[in-house]
């Protein structure tokens, strides 16, 4: 996949990694699931975004999160991800290692012809994310291998 806006220009699994981080930041702030994030935005502003990636990394996340709220007019939602059974859950995983989870995921799962974004929006409208996002189990912490052949199989464990 080659950045839009520099054409010489190769989207890195790390641009990947950032767009994944920062779906997680922006759905917990709006207290949305990611796809909600990811559907709002659709493809051709992902893309986008996935191109200025090595640049808004350098920004801070609060105006980020801020900019994306505004610039596609998202609004406020009543999931809250991080509202768990402490009986259950002592900790919740943060916004970098779920943002990895579903990084890795994308990765193992990419078809060959498919770019990051296409694998974005495939996997995040998948229902191994009601899953994974459920932090009253165990799913999240799955060795990636796990998660990936839970993925394949309709989210079955």
């Amino acid at each position: 996949m080659y950045n839009i806006f520099f054409p010489d220009e190769v989207i890195s699994k790390d641009d990947l990694k950032f767009m994944c981080v920062t779906i997680e930041r922006i759905a917990r702030t709006l207290k949305q699931p990611n796809k909600y994030i990811v559907n709002t935005l659709g493809y051709n502003e992902l893309v986008k975004k996935i191109s200025l990636a090595n640049v808004l990394h350098c920004l801070n996340p609060l105006q980020t999160i801020d900019d994306f709220v505004k610039e596609y007019h998202l609004e406020q939602g009543g999931f809250d991800i991080t509202k768990v059974d402490k009986e259950f859950a002592d900790n919740i995983p943060t916004v970098i290692q779920m943002g990895k989870v579903y990084y890795r995921l994308i990765l193992s799962t990419l078809e060959s012809n498919e770019d990051y974004v296409q694998g974005i929006i495939r996997v995040y409208n998948h229902p191994i994310c009601e899953i994974l996002d459920n932090y009253n189990a165990s799913a999240y912490y799955e060795p990636s291998y796990v998660i990936e052949r839970a993925y394949y199989n309709d989210g079955c464990f």
